[in-house]
């Protein structure tokens, strides 16, 4: 897919970039090259191939799912102005 001039600038201002006149040809040309290149990625026979969130084969740490309120209300409770127990104690704002 071959950029002309008029195609780069509507995408620097669509990205809002701002390009001067004289760099719009050289540009095209590398935009023109990348986008090439994607195309021939789409010519790739991928089909049996399983998708690859690591080019190791390794399995995620993972953690228990268990609710816990933390205990740090300590550590949490030391930046509030004021708290009483194990809460932020605020003014009354409704009557």
């Amino acid at each position: 897919m071959a950029l002309d001039k008029a195609a780069v600038r509507k995408i620097a201002r669509l990205a809002r970039i701002r390009v001067a006149e004289e760099e719009l040809d050289g540009l095209a040309v590398e935009l023109s090259n990348i986008l090439t290149f994607v195309e021939q990625l789409g010519e790739v026979d991928t089909a049996g191939v399983e998708p690859m969130t690591s080019v190791v084969a390794m399995t995620l740490p993972r953690r228990a799912d268990a609710v816990t309120d933390g205990n740090t209300a300590d550590k949490v409770l030391v930046n509030a102005p004021e708290g009483t127990g194990n809460f932020f104690a605020v003014p009354k704002v409704v009557e």
